[in-house]
Protein backbone atom coordinates (compact mmCIF):
# COMPACT_ATOMS: atom_id res chain seq x y z
CA UNK A 1 0.00 0.00 0.00
CA UNK A 2 1.82 3.62 -1.12
CA UNK A 3 1.01 6.93 -0.39
CA UNK A 4 -2.15 6.51 1.49
CA UNK A 5 -3.56 10.21 2.82
CA UNK A 6 -5.03 9.61 6.42
CA UNK A 7 -8.70 10.78 5.95
CA UNK A 8 -11.42 11.95 8.28
CA UNK A 9 -13.12 8.29 8.87
CA UNK A 10 -9.93 6.44 9.73
CA UNK A 11 -9.29 8.79 12.80
CA UNK A 12 -10.23 8.44 16.13
CA UNK A 13 -9.80 12.45 17.89
CA UNK A 14 -6.52 13.89 15.95
CA UNK A 15 -4.90 10.52 15.63
CA UNK A 16 -6.31 7.39 13.21
CA UNK A 17 -7.83 4.60 15.21
CA UNK A 18 -5.94 1.97 16.60
CA UNK A 19 -7.72 -0.63 14.41
CA UNK A 20 -6.52 0.87 11.41
CA UNK A 21 -3.79 -0.48 11.66
CA UNK A 22 -5.38 -3.61 11.28
CA UNK A 23 -7.11 -2.50 7.81
CA UNK A 24 -4.06 -1.35 6.25
CA UNK A 25 -1.98 -4.65 7.00
CA UNK A 26 -5.07 -6.22 5.46
CA UNK A 27 -4.98 -4.18 2.75
CA UNK A 28 -1.50 -4.31 1.77
CA UNK A 29 -1.71 -8.69 2.07
CA UNK A 30 -4.54 -8.34 -0.96
CA UNK A 31 -2.05 -6.44 -2.93
CA UNK A 32 0.90 -8.62 -2.62
CA UNK A 33 -1.32 -12.07 -3.02
CA UNK A 34 -2.58 -10.19 -6.07
CA UNK A 35 0.70 -9.57 -7.53
CA UNK A 36 1.34 -12.97 -6.31
CA UNK A 37 -1.34 -14.63 -8.54
CA UNK A 38 -3.66 -15.28 -5.56
CA UNK A 39 -6.44 -12.94 -5.47
CA UNK A 40 -8.95 -12.47 -2.70
CA UNK A 41 -11.85 -12.45 -5.02
CA UNK A 42 -10.76 -15.50 -6.35
CA UNK A 43 -10.25 -17.13 -3.15
CA UNK A 44 -13.91 -15.75 -1.97
CA UNK A 45 -15.82 -16.87 -5.28
CA UNK A 46 -14.25 -20.57 -3.89
CA UNK A 47 -16.49 -19.83 -0.58
CA UNK A 48 -12.55 -19.56 0.77
CA UNK A 49 -10.89 -17.06 3.73
CA UNK A 50 -8.46 -15.17 1.70
CA UNK A 51 -5.22 -14.97 3.78
CA UNK A 52 -6.79 -15.07 7.58
CA UNK A 53 -4.08 -13.87 10.67
CA UNK A 54 -3.15 -17.12 12.96
CA UNK A 55 -0.61 -15.04 14.89
CA UNK A 56 -0.54 -11.41 14.55
CA UNK A 57 2.02 -8.94 16.36
CA UNK A 58 2.40 -4.85 15.88
CA UNK A 59 3.95 -2.56 17.60
CA UNK A 60 3.29 0.89 17.10
CA UNK A 61 5.95 3.68 17.03
CA UNK A 62 3.80 7.26 16.24
CA UNK A 63 -0.03 7.03 15.51
CA UNK A 64 -0.17 8.95 12.45
CA UNK A 65 -3.10 11.46 12.04
CA UNK A 66 -4.00 14.91 9.26
CA UNK A 67 -1.63 15.52 6.61
CA UNK A 68 -0.16 12.55 6.83
CA UNK A 69 0.65 9.76 4.45
CA UNK A 70 1.51 6.26 5.18
CA UNK A 71 3.85 3.69 3.09
CA UNK A 72 3.27 0.29 4.12
CA UNK A 73 5.98 -2.17 2.61
CA UNK A 74 5.01 -5.93 2.77
CA UNK A 75 8.00 -8.27 2.93
CA UNK A 76 7.42 -12.01 2.86
CA UNK A 77 9.93 -14.14 5.59
CA UNK A 78 8.66 -17.49 6.06
CA UNK A 79 6.90 -19.54 3.47
CA UNK A 80 5.00 -23.05 4.44
CA UNK A 81 2.92 -25.64 2.75
CA UNK A 82 -0.01 -23.45 3.53
CA UNK A 83 0.72 -20.60 5.33
CA UNK A 84 2.73 -17.36 4.98
CA UNK A 85 4.27 -14.77 7.12
CA UNK A 86 4.38 -11.04 6.17
CA UNK A 87 6.40 -8.46 7.62
CA UNK A 88 4.76 -4.91 7.17
CA UNK A 89 7.08 -1.56 7.79
CA UNK A 90 4.63 1.33 7.82
CA UNK A 91 6.53 4.79 7.45
CA UNK A 92 4.97 8.24 6.81
CA UNK A 93 5.96 10.57 4.04
CA UNK A 94 9.09 11.53 5.41
CA UNK A 95 10.40 7.57 5.45
CA UNK A 96 9.78 7.83 9.79
CA UNK A 97 8.37 4.45 10.76
CA UNK A 98 4.87 4.68 12.35
CA UNK A 99 4.46 0.94 12.55
CA UNK A 100 6.20 -3.24 11.92
CA UNK A 101 4.10 -5.85 12.06
CA UNK A 102 4.39 -9.48 11.73
CA UNK A 103 1.57 -11.67 10.33
CA UNK A 104 1.21 -15.33 10.26
CA UNK A 105 -1.94 -16.03 7.23
CA UNK A 106 -3.39 -19.19 6.81
CA UNK A 107 -6.57 -19.48 3.76
CA UNK A 108 -9.06 -21.54 5.36
CA UNK A 109 -10.74 -23.50 2.68
CA UNK A 110 -14.35 -24.01 2.72
CA UNK A 111 -14.87 -26.99 5.27
CA UNK A 112 -12.41 -24.98 7.42
CA UNK A 113 -9.37 -26.58 7.24
CA UNK A 114 -6.16 -24.58 5.92
CA UNK A 115 -5.91 -24.62 2.24
CA UNK A 116 -2.17 -25.32 0.41
CA UNK A 117 -0.82 -22.18 -1.46
CA UNK A 118 -0.84 -22.44 -5.18
CA UNK A 119 2.53 -24.30 -5.87
CA UNK A 120 3.52 -20.62 -8.34
CA UNK A 121 1.89 -18.06 -5.83
CA UNK A 122 4.18 -20.31 -3.19
CA UNK A 123 7.25 -20.38 -5.77
CA UNK A 124 6.72 -16.58 -5.83
CA UNK A 125 6.84 -16.35 -2.52
CA UNK A 126 9.83 -17.69 -1.49
CA UNK A 127 11.67 -16.15 -4.56
CA UNK A 128 10.73 -12.51 -2.68
CA UNK A 129 11.78 -13.89 0.92
CA UNK A 130 13.89 -11.88 3.01
CA UNK A 131 16.11 -12.38 6.14
CA UNK A 132 14.61 -10.24 8.19
CA UNK A 133 13.70 -10.68 11.68
CA UNK A 134 12.41 -7.32 13.69
CA UNK A 135 11.29 -7.75 17.11
CA UNK A 136 7.35 -6.27 17.82
CA UNK A 137 4.94 -7.13 19.64
CA UNK A 138 5.00 -6.47 23.91
CA UNK A 139 7.82 -5.62 25.25
CA UNK A 140 7.08 -5.45 28.85
CA UNK A 141 6.35 -8.24 31.80
CA UNK A 142 4.07 -9.60 33.94
CA UNK A 143 4.49 -8.36 37.68
CA UNK A 144 3.45 -10.18 40.61
CA UNK A 145 1.40 -7.91 41.83
CA UNK A 146 -2.73 -8.16 41.98
CA UNK A 147 -4.37 -6.03 38.87
CA UNK A 148 -7.95 -5.91 38.17
CA UNK A 149 -9.97 -8.38 35.72
CA UNK A 150 -13.15 -7.53 33.67
CA UNK A 151 -15.36 -8.69 31.06
CA UNK A 152 -17.37 -7.57 28.75
CA UNK A 153 -19.83 -9.33 26.17
CA UNK A 154 -21.06 -8.15 23.10
CA UNK A 155 -23.27 -9.52 19.79
CA UNK A 156 -21.43 -9.99 17.14
CA UNK A 157 -23.82 -8.70 14.04
CA UNK A 158 -23.73 -7.35 10.32
CA UNK A 159 -25.99 -5.91 8.04
CA UNK A 160 -27.50 -8.51 5.95
CA UNK A 161 -26.34 -6.59 2.83
CA UNK A 162 -22.46 -7.14 3.67
CA UNK A 163 -23.23 -11.08 3.15
CA UNK A 164 -20.76 -12.09 5.83
CA UNK A 165 -20.71 -14.91 8.04
CA UNK A 166 -17.77 -13.65 10.36
CA UNK A 167 -16.68 -11.07 12.65
CA UNK A 168 -14.10 -8.77 10.41
CA UNK A 169 -10.01 -8.91 11.47
CA UNK A 170 -10.33 -5.02 12.60
CA UNK A 171 -13.36 -5.14 15.29
CA UNK A 172 -11.43 -7.13 17.49
CA UNK A 173 -9.52 -4.21 19.07
CA UNK A 174 -12.70 -2.44 19.29
CA UNK A 175 -14.20 -4.55 21.36
CA UNK A 176 -11.08 -4.81 23.68
CA UNK A 177 -11.51 -0.92 24.00
CA UNK A 178 -15.38 -1.05 24.59
CA UNK A 179 -14.28 -3.69 27.17
CA UNK A 180 -11.58 -1.63 28.83
CA UNK A 181 -13.63 1.60 28.65
CA UNK A 182 -16.88 -0.21 30.32
CA UNK A 183 -14.25 -0.95 33.12
CA UNK A 184 -13.23 2.63 33.76
CA UNK A 185 -16.99 3.46 33.91
CA UNK A 186 -17.14 0.78 36.37
CA UNK A 187 -14.56 3.10 38.43
CA UNK A 188 -16.98 6.41 37.89
CA UNK A 189 -14.08 7.85 34.82
CA UNK A 190 -13.44 8.05 31.59
CA UNK A 191 -10.42 7.18 29.24
CA UNK A 192 -9.71 11.18 29.39
CA UNK A 193 -9.82 12.23 32.72
CA UNK A 194 -8.08 8.51 34.17
CA UNK A 195 -5.13 8.62 31.42
CA UNK A 196 -4.32 12.85 31.98
CA UNK A 197 -6.28 13.54 28.68
CA UNK A 198 -4.04 13.71 25.21
CA UNK A 199 -4.36 9.88 24.17
CA UNK A 200 -4.74 7.40 26.24
CA UNK A 201 -5.36 3.97 26.40
CA UNK A 202 -4.04 3.52 22.55
CA UNK A 203 -3.08 0.48 21.01
CA UNK A 204 0.81 0.13 21.37
CA UNK A 205 1.98 -3.64 21.36
CA UNK A 206 0.27 -6.64 20.87
CA UNK A 207 0.26 -10.05 19.92
CA UNK A 208 -2.45 -12.53 19.42
CA UNK A 209 -2.95 -16.07 18.08
CA UNK A 210 -6.23 -16.72 16.11
CA UNK A 211 -7.36 -19.93 17.34
CA UNK A 212 -10.76 -20.14 15.64
CA UNK A 213 -13.56 -17.72 13.93
CA UNK A 214 -16.14 -15.66 15.67
CA UNK A 215 -19.41 -16.29 13.73
CA UNK A 216 -22.05 -13.49 13.15
CA UNK A 217 -25.08 -13.74 15.45
CA UNK A 218 -23.16 -15.01 18.57
CA UNK A 219 -21.95 -13.68 21.56
CA UNK A 220 -18.41 -12.56 22.09
CA UNK A 221 -17.03 -12.02 25.41
CA UNK A 222 -14.08 -10.61 26.23
CA UNK A 223 -12.19 -11.49 29.27
CA UNK A 224 -9.39 -8.48 30.17
CA UNK A 225 -6.69 -9.44 33.01
CA UNK A 226 -4.02 -6.95 33.89
CA UNK A 227 -0.64 -8.28 34.26
CA UNK A 228 0.97 -5.14 34.87
CA UNK A 229 1.18 -1.08 34.39
CA UNK A 230 3.74 0.93 34.57
CA UNK A 231 4.50 5.10 33.47
CA UNK A 232 4.49 3.77 30.11
CA UNK A 233 2.86 0.92 29.55
CA UNK A 234 -1.32 -0.74 30.76
CA UNK A 235 -0.62 -4.39 30.33
CA UNK A 236 -3.38 -6.74 29.67
CA UNK A 237 -4.08 -10.50 28.82
CA UNK A 238 -7.13 -10.91 26.69
CA UNK A 239 -9.23 -13.66 25.98
CA UNK A 240 -11.55 -13.63 23.16
CA UNK A 241 -14.43 -16.69 23.77
CA UNK A 242 -17.41 -17.18 21.42
CA UNK A 243 -19.57 -20.47 22.30
CA UNK A 244 -17.56 -21.48 25.21
CA UNK A 245 -14.80 -21.72 22.78
CA UNK A 246 -11.13 -19.50 22.88
CA UNK A 247 -11.65 -18.02 19.38
CA UNK A 248 -8.70 -15.49 20.03
CA UNK A 249 -5.84 -15.32 22.68
CA UNK A 250 -2.83 -12.96 23.72
CA UNK A 251 -1.20 -10.18 25.27
CA UNK A 252 -2.05 -6.36 24.52
CA UNK A 253 -0.34 -2.93 26.04
CA UNK A 254 -1.72 0.24 25.99
CA UNK A 255 0.36 3.37 25.77
CA UNK A 256 -0.73 7.14 25.80
CA UNK A 257 0.07 9.47 22.85
CA UNK A 258 -0.14 13.20 22.45
CA UNK A 259 -1.57 15.25 19.51
CA UNK A 260 1.69 14.58 17.43
CA UNK A 261 1.10 10.32 17.92
CA UNK A 262 4.38 10.91 19.88
CA UNK A 263 4.69 8.10 23.02
CA UNK A 264 4.43 9.62 26.50
CA UNK A 265 3.82 8.46 29.86
CA UNK A 266 0.60 8.00 31.82
CA UNK A 267 -0.39 10.20 35.05
CA UNK A 268 0.45 8.47 38.16
CA UNK A 269 -3.49 7.81 38.89
CA UNK A 270 -3.38 4.83 36.38
CA UNK A 271 -1.38 2.59 38.43
CA UNK A 272 -3.81 2.73 41.10
CA UNK A 273 -7.06 2.73 39.13
CA UNK A 274 -6.14 -0.76 37.72
CA UNK A 275 -4.64 -2.39 41.46
CA UNK A 276 -7.36 -5.02 42.61
CA UNK A 277 -9.46 -3.67 45.44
Amino acid sequence: METHDVRFGELAGQLVHGARFFDWELISTQVVTESFGHAFEDIVDADGIPYAPVVAATSVYRYPGFRDTVTVETTPISVGESSVELCYEMTDDAGNRLATARITHVTIAPDGGAQSLPAETRRQFREALEETSPEVGPRGADDDREWESFSASFDVRSPHVEGSSLAYFEEYPRFADVALERFLESRETSPEAAGGGDNPFRLRDWRWEFVSPVQYESTLTVESDVRSVTEDTLRIGHRFESDDRVSIEGITEYGRFDDAGNPVSFTPQVRALFAAE
